[in-house]
């Protein structure tokens, strides 16, 4: 009989605690019923981190030729990247940061923004900007994995030092001076850039305008010649017929 009773108990299913394993019990039923994010609401997430990032690549890159309007462009920017943060990281997520853990958050987020606005912006306008390139490039890399690395949750930053941080690094240094052979390679001319935005330089204005002094005419013309022969004109003047 005692095997048999052994047998049941431990057969029996667990009852949970009348304490808190009901709250844990409700918590979990909770969190199996929650509802995946919606698919617009995923979709305007990921939308606003590529747009957000876009226009601050756009922005850092070409900066020095309008910096009152690319400083514009890189404010809205950031603001669309951190609106992305907060659906992504707040709205939609499931477990909801503490109020610590949301400041990080952010400011990681802004700080990854910059770093692969830096890495896009650079390699895709580094014919243009070869010099501005080679510096955004690996800025943008070490940038990038410092932020995200802040950013993830399930990392220390303390990777940031690790093995693949020093990585990281050596890329980034790679990076700097292969890009800057490539960059002396090309020999940028100052104050000259491939990528024009707008109107001529004023030294296109200034040989258009040499040229347009080159084809007009040197002299004014003269007053017309009298179309009669000088013998007639001294005949009428000898027969004292005057007109």
């Amino acid at each position: 009989m005692s095997l048999v009773t052994d047998h049941l108990a431990s057969s029996a299913p667990q009852q949970p605690h009348p304490g808190g394993g009901r709250a844990a019990t409700r918590r979990g039923r909770r969190r199996r019923a929650r509802k995946p994010a919606p698919l617009a609401g995923r979709y305007i997430g990921y939308v606003l981190y590529f747009v957000g990032a876009g226009l601050i690549s756009g922005a850092v890159v070409h900066h020095p030729l309008d910096p009152a309007r690319y400083t514009k462009i890189a404010v809205v920017g950031v603001l669309v990247f951190l609106a992305a943060t907060v659906v992504n990281e707040f709205l939609l997520a499931t477990d909801r940061p503490a109020l610590r853990r949301a400041v990080l958050i952010i400011a990681a987020s802004l700080m990854l923004s910059f770093g692969i606005g830096m890495l896009s912006g650079g390699l895709q306008h580094f014919e243009d900007f070869p010099d501005r390139g080679a510096v955004l490039v690996p800025l943008g890399i070490t940038v990038s994995f410092i932020a995200f690395v802040l950013k993830d949750a399930e990392s220390s930053w303390r990777r940031i030092f690790g093995p693949l941080g020093l990585a990281v690094l050596l890329t980034a240094a790679v990076s700097f001076f292969g890009l800057r052979a490539v960059a002396d390679g090309l020999g940028e001319t100052s104050g000259e850039s491939g990528h024009s935005h707008g109107g001529g330089t004023e030294e296109e204005a200034d040989e258009h305008s040499t040229e347009e002094e080159s084809t007009a005419p040197a002299t004014e013309p003269s007053a017309p010649e009298s179309s009669v022969p000088p013998e007639e004109e001294s005949g009428h003047a000898e027969d004292g017929h005057s007109h």
